[in-house]
């Protein structure tokens, strides 16, 4: 699941179409789509194989826009698999007028961690 979080090779099969990361506090990855173009992943921590967090851009506002969301992945050993939580703040500081940047990405989430599944299940079907 780490893996599948913090490196080229997952984000780039499950979120993304291709990604490259510079992993640890400070660094970036670059998340690229087909459909949405690439999007920069500012990483802000690096605790393996528990947290993984970064901010990224809202859609709707300018690059240079200080406002970002921050996302969090939390794993939790749980039996024989993991728990995995994932919480993405910051949507308070946004202008009224984006409040659809808040409901794009929840729904963005509910797919994104549905290809997530399908990666973790296929990689574990060729184990």
């Amino acid at each position: 699941m780490w893996a599948a979080l913090t490196t080229a090779e997952g984000l780039g099969s499950w979120f993304g179409d291709s990604a490259d990361v510079d992993l640890r506090p400070g660094g970036e990855a670059h998340v690229r789509w087909v459909e949405y173009g690439a999007h920069t992943l500012w990483i802000e921590v690096v605790d393996p194989p528990r947290r993984f967090a970064y901010s990224w851009a809202v859609d709707g506002l300018g690059p240079s826009d200080p406002r970002r969301t921050h996302v969090e992945f939390s794993l939790e050993p749980i039996g024989a698999g993991t728990r995995l939580t994932v919480v993405e703040t910051g949507f308070a500081q946004l202008p009224d007028e984006l409040v659809d940047a808040f409901h794009g990405n929840a729904e963005g989430w509910r797919d994104e961690l549905a290809e997530l599944v399908e990666y973790l299940n296929a990689a574990a079907a060729e184990e």
